[in-house]
């Protein structure tokens, strides 16, 4: 994909899109042979980009795709009890990893890369990646969300919530669209717990950019040009 040379060496982790024009401007960096200016356009996949004599290898052959990850199914390569993986619903790529996990029976998006530093990068606390969760619920959730803005803790800190809100369904139960941007094991679950309500699924619909839409439970697909780029920045930002 095409994109100013200063981009370019960003995403290939080289330096931060600042320290890229430094170092485009002080003559390191050379495109197709020729000293590299400030703006100008390169395709990583086609151009050889190299810095302090070093070939820039760029993102070429990075995948990304998103899962409906279904209930039931483990987040993990192999399971010693037999139980169906994620792995078993994406392509048979090599150095495919997750980001990330939801639990057994949490369903919904769940991101997969062979960049593994990208993925380390989104699941770091400091990167702040917001997601987003519909859980079903029985219970007073209005008054569990009154509770929420004022602040919840629970044994391993206070929960961050970004947003937090519930709408009606029938019978006692509610859709609870929660918030947050950590990833601390069954966290939301714990939330509802601590707010006195029964869960009776978890669904995550939204990571950064990229939602759910209208996947099917256990299908896959390729991020979009546009979820792709919107990933990039969140763990490239200027600086």
């Amino acid at each position: 994909m095409p994109m100013r040379i200063q981009r370019a060496l960003a995403r290939a982790g080289v330096a931060s899109r600042r320290k890229a024009e430094a170092l485009v401007e002080s003559g390191r960096v050379t495109v197709n042979g020729s000293r590299a200016e400030i703006g100008q356009v390169v395709d990583p996949a086609r151009d050889a980009i190299v810095v302090d004599g070093k070939r820039v290898g760029g993102p070429v052959g990075e995948q990304w795709f998103v899962l409906n990850k279904p209930a039931g199914v483990m987040t993990t390569r192999s399971d010693p009890r037999g139980r169906r993986t994620v792995f078993e619903f994406v392509p048979p790529v090599a150095g495919l990893t997750y980001v990330g996990r939801l639990d057994y029976l949490t369903e919904g998006v769940l991101l997969f890369t062979t960049d593994g530093a990208a993925a380390h990068a989104l699941m770091h606390p400091k990167g702040e990646v917001e997601r987003t969760y519909e859980v079903t619920v029985h219970g007073d959730a209005p008054t569990a969300v009154r509770a929420a803005r004022r602040g919840v803790m629970l044994h391993d800190g206070p929960v961050e919530l970004h947003d937090i809100s519930a709408s009606p369904l029938e019978a006692g139960r509610w859709i609870l669209r929660v918030t947050i941007a950590e990833g601390r094991n069954r966290e939301v679950r714990r939330l509802c717990r601590a707010l006195e309500l029964s869960v009776e699924r978890l669904v995550r619909v939204r990571f950064g950019p990229v939602e759910l839409g209208r996947l099917a439970p256990g299908e896959a697909r390729p991020l979009t040009a546009r979820e792709h780029e919107r990933v990039r920045d969140l763990i490239t930002p200027e600086r």
